[in-house]
């Protein structure tokens, strides 16, 4: 019992971002993997050859199976859908912050939403999860040849509209935290200057708070929903850098309170575009760690 514990646990943490990144959401990632434990635990081990391609394939499966349910739901959403924000670790290095931003930021998991759950998964295990083909056949339940349909498919589906710029962390928490100052200091000049004039901005409110909803297009638009907060809130309003799914974004608080989490693409010089979550629900799990501000 001690040694399937041990085998489990050391892969829990792959099972959470296959989870995740099929589901945009924390808590029903945790879910199907508290499930899968409950498989592994009943499961006959005698009959499994591979433990990690066993558990992979039954969180797939399970996760494609909740994707389907939670699809219907989404379609009934009260406004714009954006995936429940990760709080994760700084990168230690360049190359992983490049690597993990590409594959978990807000926008791109938004943007997973287009396909179907079949062809999301085929997608995540093989072009970041790094899964052959066989593992990938193994765990959606489908031949190799279909797999490989299935990704090339997704690939060209989402080739034109995956994040195009690759910038350096250092420049993204550079650019951010002058965003942030600017938004503190309530200066419209600034706020407007860092935006690019096709800016666009995505807000989840889930029918439970006030939000957009449609996206807001324009730089000098969205600077002046920003600049209107400022004026309105004064020193009652203040913002946190945190690693928000891989990359540096803001975490919003009036009067002490989580308002918000804000994930951000930039191209280098300007941010072009904002995801904005404001759904109390989905800022649960951030609050409770940055209670007060």
């Amino acid at each position: 019992m001690d040694n399937d514990a041990h085998a489990f646990n050391g892969l829990r943490p792959r099972l959470q971002k296959i989870a995740y990144r099929m589901l945009g959401s924390v808590a029903e990632a945790e879910d199907i993997v508290q499930d899968v434990w409950l498989r592994w635990h009943a499961a006959a081990r005698e009959h499994i050859e591979n433990a990690e391609a066993w558990l992979v394939a039954v969180t797939t499966r399970m996760s494609i199976d909740r994707l389907r349910a939670a699809k219907i739901q989404r379609e009934h959403y009260t406004g714009i859908w954006l995936p429940e924000p990760l709080l994760t670790d700084s990168p230690a290095t360049p190359e992983e912050a490049t690597e993990r931003a590409d594959e978990v930021s807000v926008a791109f998991l938004a943007l997973l939403e287009r396909l179907t759950p079949e062809a999301r998964a085929a997608f995540l295990l093989r072009e970041v999860f790094d899964a052959d083909y066989d593992e990938v056949a193994q765990a959606i339940g489908k031949t190799e040849a279909a797999c490989r349909q299935l990704v090339s498919r997704a690939k060209a589906q989402l080739r034109d509209e995956r994040p195009r710029h690759m910038v350096p962390r250092e420049t993204h928490l550079r650019l951010l935290r002058m965003f942030a100052q600017a938004l503190e200091r309530g200066e419209f000049p600034a706020i407007n200057a860092l935006l690019a004039e096709d800016a666009t901005l995505f807000g989840d409110g889930g029918g439970k708070v006030q939000s957009f909803p449609k996206p807001l297009a324009g730089g000098r638009r969205i600077a002046q929903l920003f600049y209107a907060s400022s004026r309105r809130y004064g020193s009652e309003l203040s913002v946190k850098l945190v690693v928000l799914n891989g990359q540096w974004a803001l975490l919003r608080f009036i009067e002490g309170q989580l308002e918000s989490a804000q994930s951000f693409e930039t191209d280098g010089e300007r941010i072009v575009r904002i995801d904005v979550q404001r759904n109390p629900e989905k800022l649960a799990r951030i609050a409770a760690v940055h209670a007060g501000g």
